[in-house]
């Protein structure tokens, strides 16, 4: 029970990693916060906690829309008394396109929902997590980190090396509140991440690449579970990893080493 009597909020709580991140807190003890765009988003998450007789209350919010992310974050500090870990894990991909075809608004989309999404729920945490210290983690990607050969992904690789430096800073500005802020960089992981993509014209652009059988090295091209991110969002959350921070951590199979 690492976390117990902890409080720990969670975008993106309501599939993939950030649902496997929240099994796994509520499991070790803490009070989650399962903030997704709708209450359907989280409905699912919510109530299996529940019924494993974990506690956690759903919180609704779009990630970008910044008195929503304020209101969410107080109302479960409200609720809770506290707040000891943030997990910024909501994201999407987006509009993969050439340059020429990708639209103003579909850059914005992307660059206001994965970095300024992540600007929101860190800073309106922050005041909190500076009572006691805390750890903050926040979900990049291979891409825009390691990986560069994804054509059409601009967009999405930009906020995903933004969302690295925007770590960097806020690590050592907070490091005096005994605050810590890593990110996790995952590379081919089995979520839902792929159903918020729209792919145009991608081929056209694209650099032929022929990449050796078995695109994952360490799992002869099988990808990644959320099961095994979430061990690395709860290590980087826990007193294991307490002199940890501004750190990149990819978890991607060597993914990243054979086709950046």
């Amino acid at each position: 029970m690492r976390f117990s009597g902890q409080v720990v909020l969670i975008t993106g709580a309501g599939s993939g990693i950030g649902a496997a991140a929240a099994r796994r807190f509520a499991a070790e003890g803490a009070k989650v916060g399962a903030l997704g765009r709708s209450d359907d988003n989280v409905r699912d998450i919510v109530r299996e906690i529940r019924q494993a007789g974990g506690e956690v209350m759903p919180l609704i919010a779009d990630i970008a829309d910044s008195s929503a992310m304020q209101s969410s974050v107080r109302q479960l500090v409200d609720t809770y008394g506290r707040l000891d870990v943030v997990f910024a894990n909501a994201g999407i991909n987006g509009v993969w396109a050439p340059l020429d075809e990708l639209t103003p608004e579909e850059w914005d989309d992307t660059l206001n929902i994965n970095l300024k999404g992540t600007f929101l729920t860190v800073k309106y945490a922050v005041p909190h997590l500076k009572r006691n210290g805390g750890a903050v983690i926040i979900t990049s990607s291979v891409n825009g980190t390691r990986m560069f050969s994804n054509t059409g992904a601009t967009a999405y690789a930009c906020s995903k090396a933004a969302q690295v430096a925007f770590a960097k800073m806020t690590a050592l500005e907070l490091a005096k509140h005994r605050i810590r802020v890593n990110v996790i960089c995952p590379g081919a992981i089995e979520t839902n991440i792929d159903e918020n993509t729209e792919k145009r014209a991608i081929e056209r652009e694209k650099e032929p690449v022929d990449f050796p059988e078995g695109q994952i090295p360490l799992t002869d091209g099988k990808p990644g579970t959320s099961d095994q991110v979430a061990d690395l969002v709860l290590f980087l959350a826990s007193d294991g990893a307490r002199h940890i921070s501004g750190t990149e951590v990819w978890i991607d199979g060597a993914q990243s080493l054979l086709q950046g």
